[in-house]
């Protein structure tokens, strides 16, 4: 890595993951905000064994903000402002809060929703194509091992992500929209009543 950078200051030339990076940001940039449904898929480590498929809905307000909502076969809301991340877990009856600051385990949707040096400072972005970008974390506690967007025509279309146990998580979005007046205050949450809370922050 101090190699490379040190060979591009010298040619005066970006690498091409530094290229990539600086695609990648200009393409987020004018994405403020986005909200639509979402089917994934989840697959068994080194397999095609398809091993469970969700669905549910989504909304991202940059910076910081986002929510995911799974809505079949169980119900579950985790959902994200600039300080905290909460998980909803409906039909357990749980809370779980852990904080944002200092948290390298991002989830994909954070990476998506922060800003430009998040993906500059925490990521190696490789293009793979048209509209096609891998992201693989710097931090050794990172999340999950790689992510691959998807995007056509700077909407954002699809994702694989492979986590630390080598599973697969293919998620495709539809009725996905870039207008449609999100504010801090949809992201909103306070646990209910009679819910198991665990904060981590404490």
């Amino acid at each position: 890595m101090i190699l490379g950078l040190g060979l591009c200051l010298i040619s005066g030339a970006p690498s091409a993951d530094e290229a990539a990076t600086r695609q990648l940001i200009e393409q987020l940039q004018g994405v403020e905000q986005l909200q639509g449904d979402f089917e994934q898929q989840q697959f068994a480590p080194d397999s095609d064994e398809q091993v469970g498929t969700s669905s549910g809905n989504f909304k991202l307000l940059r910076p910081g903000y986002f929510a995911w909502e799974i809505t079949a076969p169980d119900s579950q809301l985790i959902i994200a402002n600039p300080q905290h991340v909460w998980h909803h877990d409906r039909d357990l009856e749980t809370v779980t809060r852990r904080p944002v600051e200092g948290n390298e385990a991002m989830s994909p949707l954070q990476v998506l929703g922060g800003d430009s040096s998040v993906l500059h400072d925490n990521y190696e972005v490789n293009a793979q194509g048209e509209g096609q970008y891998r992201l693989v974390p710097l931090a050794e506690n990172a999340g999950f091992k790689s992510l691959q967007l998807t995007l056509e025509g700077g909407m954002l279309v699809g994702m694989l992500i492979r986590d630390n146990l080598d599973q697969r998580l293919l998620i495709r979005f539809s009725n996905v929209s870039s207008d449609g007046g999100l504010t801090p205050e949809d992201f909103s949450f306070a646990p209910p009543e009679g819910a198991d809370l665990f904060y981590h922050d404490q």
